[in-house]
């Protein structure tokens, strides 16, 4: 028998900025939220495109690297290397970015001889997409070494995969977007004219520290090895499930009715939703302690708040917490409403508090997390569909290897817009079908 096939390398190269400008010559220093990921792994997303029927690959890679290389004037860190400064009297250790002594970005051509059917079609995702992306198992420590931007074009035998690996250290989702967004953009508006090109949404480079802290923030450590872990996913099915626009209007209707309320969203909804049913085939007893987390973006809940387009790390989780009993014996509404509060809850002191946690030095281990959480991942409000390359509309999203244990849910827009979503969900394979077979979630799927 035949292996399957395999994603094969055809060329890579590394891309610089279109110019440099004085700016870009700088280093660029971190914020705690920044440095806080240097041992977790790169964001890994991407989109996945059918040829049109005028397809041709060498114009497509072509005009990829020139708008690259355009977009990088707008987005210069990306194009740079982590460099670490050390000094004994007085102490110092500090993590910034070189964006003058790099190669730059780094674009790779790749091929699978494989149909986007062969990608779709299967149940659970197939172990192949995790190829359609750089950096695979690499933390972002490792940024020193390797590049912060990889840019990969898959090319299948009737589609297109574009997979955009960035390292988590200068971006959180949002800013990841961002970046992806503007990209397209100066793709769409590149006539072959190697000039700059102007975006819609600038980025702002200026890294947000507390009154009195930064620029340059002082790690209390003297070796890296002090600080990272490398974590390895357990054997885990991921699948992807379709909440449509009514489906998720019954969720939300049904929550709000059951606590007497109109405040809570279709997104706590939807959290205490996976709340209740993971944790239901997990099969925990009464009194085991259970918790739902949500990424929170912080940019607008500081005071002064943030710019929208700050672009760097500006997250936190929240959680909504109960004992698997008490969570399962109450109605959805009742976990809706834990996840509700713990939102709203979530403001200026308890941010700047978590920050203060955060200078003095913590690191996040991806290997410590709680297997008995669901994590509510990344955001259903990102411009994710927009992204065209002269390819249409993307027919799918798909990510890598990176941040997959039990328990991770990835939050999509769904491919009709509409408020429909998209659930990336990973669990341990006996959880999965317990879940496949569990009647509350699956009924709740279809509207």
């Amino acid at each position: 028998m035949s292996s399957a096939p395999t994603v094969q390398h055809i060329s890579d190269c590394f891309i610089k900025p279109l110019y440099n400008s004085e700016e870009a010559k700088k280093p660029v220093y971190l914020s705690s939220w920044d440095l806080a990921m240097l041992s977790v792994q790169y964001i890994q997303k991407g989109l996945l495109f059918t040829k049109p029927s005028s397809f041709q690959l060498d114009p497509l890679l072509q005009k990829l690297k020139e708008s690259l290389s355009i977009t990088l004037v707008h987005f210069y860190p990306l194009a740079g290397r982590f460099k670490t400064l050390k000094q004994e009297n007085p102490p110092l250790y500090t993590v910034f970015i070189d964006c003058v002594n790099s190669p730059g970005a780094r674009f790779i051509h790749a091929n699978l001889d494989l149909t986007v059917s062969d990608i779709l079609s299967p149940k659970d995702v197939p172990l192949v997409v995790q190829s359609f992306f750089d950096h695979d198992r690499a933390i972002n420590h490792d940024g020193h070494d390797l590049s912060l931007l990889t840019v990969q074009l898959t090319e299948l035998i009737d589609g297109v995969f574009i997979g955009l690996s960035i390292n988590h250290v200068l971006a959180d989702g949002s800013s990841f977007w961002h970046f992806f967004n503007s990209f397209s953009e100066v793709f769409k508006a590149n006539n072959g004219q190697k000039q700059s090109i102007p975006i819609s949404k600038s980025p702002n480079f200026n890294h947000w520290f507390p009154e009195g802290h930064g620029p340059i923030i002082n790690l209390p450590y003297t070796h890296h090895d002090q600080f990272i872990s490398r974590h390895e996913s357990p054997n885990l099915r991921e699948r992807f499930f379709h909440f449509s626009a009514e489906s998720l209007k019954k969720l939300k209707a049904k929550a709000n009715q059951e606590c007497h309320t109109s405040k809570i969203s279709s997104l706590q909804a939807l959290s205490a939703h996976m709340w209740r049913c993971i944790t239901r085939v997990r099969k925990f007893p009464a009194d085991h302690i259970t918790s739902c987390r949500m990424a929170i973006n912080n940019r607008a809940r500081l005071e002064p708040p943030l710019l929208e387009n700050y672009f760097g790390n500006c997250i936190q989780t929240v959680r909504g917490i109960a004992s698997a009993g008490k969570l399962l014996e109450n109605s959805l509404g009742w976990a809706a409403w834990e996840m509700h509060e713990a939102v709203v809850n979530h403001k200026n002191k308890d941010i700047r508090e978590w920050v203060e946690k955060l200078e003095s030095g913590m690191i996040y281990q991806l290997g410590f997390f709680d297997p008995s959480s669901v994590m509510m991942g990344s955001s259903p409000r990102f411009d994710m569909y927009g992204n065209e390359f002269g390819l249409g509309k993307g027919v799918a999203l798909r990510s890598g290897y990176a941040h997959k244990f039990d328990g991770k849910v990835s939050l999509y827009e769904g491919i009709e817009g509409d408020g429909s979503m998209d659930l990336e969900v990973c669990l341990l394979p006996d959880f999965m079908a317990s879940l496949e077979t569990d009647k509350e979630f699956m009924d709740s799927l279809s509207s």
